[in-house]
């Protein structure tokens, strides 16, 4: 019986090891050895030279890092994946007591700006920010947010307001492994930390500014009615000389806009100029015609008539055209 015993003792110590072994080699690695964080906060100096043609802007601000394994070494392995370029003006390293690592540095980056022009110069726009360690993956690196204090100071980009500044940490997942062959699926995920700074503008001046031109195109082409309709070549040469000024005002102001495959407050208001030009131009060959049949009053009539419609239809198009922008944008 003993015997008997001592077998089955054997046995059973030698299944639930078994056991317990394989439970052990089914968990997942990040489970065995969860990732080092990273804490990291920011101090935004100055965000300038924003330029839409270009599609970025330049930034720049003080990161700090804290962190105990000095093999992530933040000094040569820092990524900032949304910048042109970017260089550290300044860097310093201390070891604290507790063996923290507390690196500061400086840096002066050109970001790249994914620009929402549809309702420019009306326009909300997010600026973005964000940093990883090209050398270790989220399964050795993770960032936290030290969202202690203030992250950016008072007197920067003047020209907008700002809404809001969101700090976060985050996974970011790529589809390929970089070449590493012994993954077994062709992916990777990275930690990342990062800043969104929400900004508008209010641009009522500016938005005169730029529009202008066409405004005043538009009244050369408007005051055709105060001609009687028998001088065609004089109305149609206001009307041509307000549809090339119209031209030339669009070409001005994109020069100064990213190119966009959907249609914005500057080509809605220019085209509805365009447009206007144009009725007016065939209005007065219409009352020209009518004239030369020998109906004056008739053509007379007729041509104030038309006119004060389409100045009204006009009005009403571009009000509600950029006060549509203008609350969309802003919120007011």
């Amino acid at each position: 019986m003993k015997a008997y015993f001592k077998f089955g003792f054997a046995l059973a110590c030698f299944l639930v090891g078994f056991q317990l072994n394989g439970w052990a080699n089914d968990l997942p690695a990040d489970t065995v050895k969860p990732p080092d964080t990273v804490s990291v906060g920011v101090y935004i100096t100055s965000v300038h030279d924003v330029d839409f043609k270009e599609k970025q802007y330049a930034i720049n601000l003080w990161l700090w890092l804290k962190y105990k394994n000095p093999a992530f070494d933040f000094q040569k392995n820092l990524e900032v994946p949304m910048a042109k370029t970017f260089e550290k003006s300044y860097s310093t390293l201390d070891t604290l007591e507790d063996g923290t690592i507390y690196l500061l540095m400086k840096l002066q980056c050109i970001m790249k700006g994914n620009w929402k022009i549809a309702h420019f110069p009306f326009d909300r726009q997010k600026l973005r920010f964000s940093i990883e360690n090209s050398n270790f993956d989220a399964s050795q690196l993770v960032f936290t947010a030290d969202t202690t204090g203030e992250h950016y100071g008072k007197y920067f980009m003047p020209e907008w307001i700002k809404d809001s500044l969101t700090i976060t940490s985050d996974i970011k997942h790529y589809e390929t492994g970089f070449g590493d062959s012994s993954l077994e699926k062709p992916e990777s995920d990275y930690g990342s930390f990062k800043v969104i700074l929400s900004v508008h503008r209010e641009s009522l001046e500016l938005f005169l500014k730029l529009f202008l031109g066409m405004y005043i195109s538009f009244l050369i082409a408007w005051v055709c009615v105060f001609i009687d309709p028998n001088h065609t070549e004089l109305r149609l040469s206001l009307s041509v000389g307000a549809l090339f000024a119209v031209i030339g005002n669009k070409y001005i102001i994109d020069s100064t806009l990213p190119e966009s495959l959907t249609f914005t407050l500057v080509d809605s208001l220019h085209g509805i100029t365009l447009f206007y030009v144009f009725l007016v131009t065939a209005e007065s060959v219409l009352t020209a015609r009518i004239w030369q049949n020998g109906n004056p009053d008739k053509a007379k009539r007729l041509n104030k008539i038309i006119h004060s419609i389409l100045f009204f239809l006009y009005l009403v198009c571009n009000f509600w055209m950029v006060f549509h922008s203008y609350y969309s944008e802003t919120g007011a």
